[in-house]
């Protein structure tokens, strides 16, 4: 686990496998950055869809006891989209899937259509 922070938050990479394990779990929230068009074609069950092109970090909400997770098609724009929340003034932990929604499916983990 990489961990970096910017301003209050702690940035930390996590692999699929343990996004996975925290779903399956009831321990994370994951919001997926990538646009409506990638998001339709193919996405992970139970996220919720967030553009970086209309990012606005008031709608990640709160999630309590649970980990706030952000993922994208490679892992870099869940990057922005975790810098935007922390200069936001997020002061949590915040956590970007490492690989994206590539290394999710490189992983074997399922993924679906429609959305």
């Amino acid at each position: 686990m990489t961990t970096t922070t910017s301003g209050k938050a702690r940035i930390q990479m996590v692999d699929p496998q343990t996004i996975k394990r925290w779903m399956d779990q009831g321990e994370a929230v994951v919001y997926d950055v990538r646009e409506q068009n990638e998001y339709a074609a193919e996405h992970i069950a139970g996220t919720t869809l967030v553009p970086l092109s209309s990012f606005d970090p008031s709608r990640i909400q709160a999630a309590g006891s649970r980990k706030i997770v952000l993922h994208c098609r490679s892992g870099n724009r869940c990057g922005q989209a975790a810098e935007r929340l922390a200069q936001a003034g997020y002061a949590g932990d915040l956590y970007r899937m490492s690989g994206g929604i590539i290394g999710w499916r490189e992983a074997g983990l399922p993924t679906k259509a429609g959305g």
